[in-house]
């Protein structure tokens, strides 16, 4: 049997996959499966090899932001010729997405629509619903399939290079916290200066403060070093995806905007705070709330559907230092 499997976005929407791709698994363990992704979710099918058997590189598609537009006629002449006999649409409520999954020619479809909406298949399409959980969303097509869980946790496998270029750090096992203040889009993060209040307070109390982010974001951990009174350990651009996530699972704690690294800290197990600005907590915080904080204000245009926001960022400035130092504290402190 081959199963494809759409889901071309980033690292913490994929993460937010794989207790379906296990359920999946466990269902049909002879089963192919595909993952159809984005270009730099080739290692993630390489790293979850234990679910994920092919890649299939998305090439992007009209009306959908993703990627630029590259060869979409090649891509359905590929995903044609492997005729899958299954293909999961897990990217979305259907209105791009339904219309490219069928067009991959597989004997069956499923996936979401909404009310009104394109419905390739009246049995196998089940209708999205806005506000529920992302993990809960696909367990509950896979059941609707007929696939059991086997489970809502997160996973994150690491290889022994994963521990080496942790080791090079030269960091003790939870001596440390990480603060993580970037975030894909800038009305998702949560002030530099409030960070660096956090990242200080966690230093005078004896915890050495490791700053991570990718090179893109070297000038928000700048703007943090420049505030701060304490020493850190900047690793920003300095990790690779295995590192961040060797990184944050010896971590006494993570900081961070409501991004990727909160879904690897769920899979790590390592305590968390999260401060989600834009986003929608409903659908993204972490399901453990004993080992996850996360901080928010309830605001109207939350989810934000901006780039930049309109309004002086009312979500972000909503969440005060104290808010956070206070779930830090309670966190540490049954760590202990």
């Amino acid at each position: 049997m081959k199963i494809a499997v759409l889901r071309a976005l980033q690292l913490g929407d994929l993460l937010c996959a794989v207790p379906a791709l296990r359920a999946l698994d466990a269902a049909y363990p002879g089963a192919h499966i595909t993952l159809i992704g984005l270009p730099w979710a080739r290692a993630f099918a390489a790293r979850f090899r234990r679910y994920i058997d092919d890649f299939l590189e998305f090439p992007g598609f009209p009306g959908m932001p993703e990627r630029a537009v590259g060869d979409v006629p090649a891509f359905f002449r590929i995903a044609r010729q492997r005729k899958f006999d299954l293909a999961l649409q897990m990217h979305g409520s259907g209105g791009f997405t339904n219309p490219l999954t069928v067009l991959g020619g597989a004997r069956n479809n499923a996936g979401f629509y909404l009310r009104d909406g394109y419905r390739p298949d009246p049995e196998r399409f089940i209708e999205w619903r806005d506000g529920e959980h992302e993990i809960q969303r696909y367990l509950r097509l896979l059941a609707h399939l007929g696939v059991p869980s086997k489970g809502a946790q997160l996973e994150f496998p690491l290889d022994p290079s994963d521990w080496r270029e942790l080791g090079s750090f030269g960091l003790s096992d939870k001596s440390y916290a990480v603060v993580h203040p970037g975030s894909q889009l800038p009305s998702r993060r949560w002030p530099a200066e409030r960070f660096a209040e956090v990242a200080d307070a966690l230093a005078r109390e004896g915890l050495r403060i490791v700053l991570t982010g990718t090179r893109h974001e070297a000038f928000l951990i700048e703007k943090i070093k420049t505030s701060m009174r304490e020493p850190a350990l900047d690793l920003s651009g300095r990790t690779t995806l295995g590192g961040l996530a060797a990184l944050i699972a010896s971590a006494r704690l993570l900081v961070c905007n409501d991004t990727g690294v909160s879904h690897v800290a769920a899979a790590m197990r390592t305590p968390s705070v999260v401060i989600a600005c834009g986003s929608d907590p409903r659908r993204w915080a972490p399901l453990e709330r004993g080992l996850h904080r996360v901080l928010y204000r309830e605001i109207g245009c939350r989810p934000c559907a901006h780039r930049e926001c309109p309004i002086g960022h009312p979500c972000a400035l909503g969440v005060s230092v104290h808010e956070v130092l206070n779930e830090t504290h309670r966190l540490v402190a049954c760590a202990a």
